[in-house]
């Protein structure tokens, strides 16, 4: 199993939305927080993106950002964020020499992955000749797609955008390789037991059982992989099946029972109880809330 899909298809809610425009030399547009991610992509020209708290990056041709946590910023020609308009009021100038590439993906925080909490408010990728060639060739086609619109524009869309969500947060685990998630993907037997974890949430796992499987001690596998992801092995699978079931039950039309035994509960009680206790709601009302 991939940690990485799995943590992306766990929070995902609908479909992802992009946009590309030119702006004169002079624009600033601000966006409002979001439940979700947003990016930006600047195709030609230069900029600034400006968060609500923190410092002002500045972006040249090429560069990405995504901002994970869809906290509120502002784009804008130069690092002054006074006079801003929502994006949404923007007017496109078909002679502007700046032209910049933005989307927003739907996701459901209330069950967001610790790999993606671990994000910071924003990941900057600049433009770098030989860095991160697949992060590049997707935007050149994603940037080709909203640009000029095609048969079977609708589909290639949605999937370039799924795809550039993957290589933007595999970029910048790849320039952070030595702490927290990033480690732990790279840590042969933590990402062993992580797999196992996800490939059979059902299975009813002992820490022992883990151990064994991935080659460590118990007290060795406990400590490396509570340090790298933050929670110890079944804790995370008790977050992970409770998560698993939230996707299920807002995306499927199964049983109580059937989405119980699929994450590892020996009975429905047993799952509503829990359920529950994580979600602050039973199953039942969850459904009837969230469904997609």
């Amino acid at each position: 199993m991939d940690v990485l899909s799995d943590a992306i298809a766990a929070v995902r809610v609908g479909q992802p939305t992009s946009n590309r425009l030119q702006a004169g030399p002079d624009w600033c547009y601000r966006f409002a927080p979001y439940e979700g991610a947003g990016f930006h992509v600047l195709l030609r020209g230069s900029g600034w993106l400006l968060p609500d708290d923190g410092d002002p990056v500045v972006l040249g041709p090429g560069d990405a950002v995504l901002v994970p946590h869809g906290s509120a910023h502002v784009l804008s020609s130069t690092p002054d964020a006074a006079g801003a308009v929502p994006f949404e009021r923007a007017v496109a100038e078909p002679a502007g020499r700046t032209e910049f590439l933005c989307g927003k993906y739907r996701l459901a925080h209330a069950r967001r992955h610790p790999l993606l909490a671990s994000l910071p408010e924003l990941v900057h990728l600049p433009a770098e000749i030989g860095r991160h060639p697949e992060l590049r060739a997707a935007i050149d086609l994603l940037g080709g797609e909203v640009s000029d619109r095609r048969p079977g524009s609708a589909t290639v869309l949605t999937r370039l955008l799924d795809l550039l969500l993957v290589y933007l947060i595999r970029a910048w685990l790849a320039d952070h390789p030595g702490t927290g998630w990033p480690r732990a993907l790279r840590d042969p037997e933590v990402a062993a037991a992580l797999e196992a974890l996800h490939e059979h949430p059902e299975a009813p796992w002992r820490i022992e059982d883990l151990a064994a499987r991935v080659g460590l001690s118990r007290a060795t596998l406990a400590r490396r992989f509570t340090a790298l992801t933050g929670r110890p092995p079944m804790a995370y699978l008790t977050w992970w099946r409770l998560t698993t079931a939230a996707r299920l039950l807002q995306e499927t039309d199964l049983a109580l029972p059937s989405i119980a035994a699929k994450v590892g509960y020996g009975s429905p009680f047993a799952f509503s109880h829990a359920f529950k206790r994580r979600f602050g709601v039973a199953p039942g009302g969850f459904r009837g809330v969230h469904r997609s």
